[in-house]
C-alpha cells in the first residue's frame, strides 16, 4: 500500500503527512459520529421519556468507555492490533446498525463503508510506522 518504498522507509508511513493527518482527522470525526448516532438512536429507541434520556446517555457512554479502555491510541488496556480492530469493528458496526434501524439506510451504509476504509488505511499506515521503528 506504500506510495513508494523510499517514502515509506524515510517517514515510516505509507501515507504522505498531509494525507495521514487528513485520515486521522476523518477518524476523529467518525468517532464523534459514532457517539452522536448512538445518542440519536437512544433518544428514539423507546417510547417513554425516561427511557429515551437514559438510552441517549448510557449507550454512547458505554461505547466511549469501551473505546477508551480498548481502542483509543492511549487505551488503558493495550490490545494487539487485531484486538483493537475487532473492538473498533464492533463499536462502529453498532453505530451503523443503530442508524440503519432508524430507517436511515443510505446513511448507515455510507457510514459503515467510510469507517471501514478509514480504519483499514489507518491500520496499514500505523503498521508501517511500527515496522520502521522496530526495524
Amino acid at each position: 500500500m506504500a506510495l513508494n518504498d523510499d517514502h515509506a522507509r524515510a517517514t515510516g508511513r505509507t501515507l504522505p503527512q498531509p494525507l495521514h493527518l487528513a485520515n486521522e482527522g476523518l477518524a476523529f470525526l467518525l468517532e464523534l459520529g459514532m457517539v452522536a448516532s448512538l445518542a440519536w438512536w437512544g433518544s428514539q429507541a423507546v417510547s417513554g421519556i425516561a427511557g429515551r434520556i437514559a438510552l441517549a446517555i448510557l449507550t454512547p457512554a458505554a461505547a466511549v468507555v469501551i473505546w477508551a479502555l480498548l481502542a483509543a491510541p492511549k487505551a488503558r488496556i493495550r490490545l494487539p492490533l487485531p484486538g483493537v480492530l475487532a473492538v473498533k469493528a464492533v463499536v462502529f458496526a453498532g453505530a451503523a446498525v443503530a442508524i440503519y434501524s432508524m430507517g436511515q439506510h443510505a446513511l448507515a451504509i455510507g457510514f459503515a463503508v467510510v469507517t471501514a476504509v478509514n480504519t483499514a488505511v489507518a491500520a496499514v499506515d500505523r503498521q508501517a510506522l511500527m515496522a520502521t521503528r522496530a526495524g
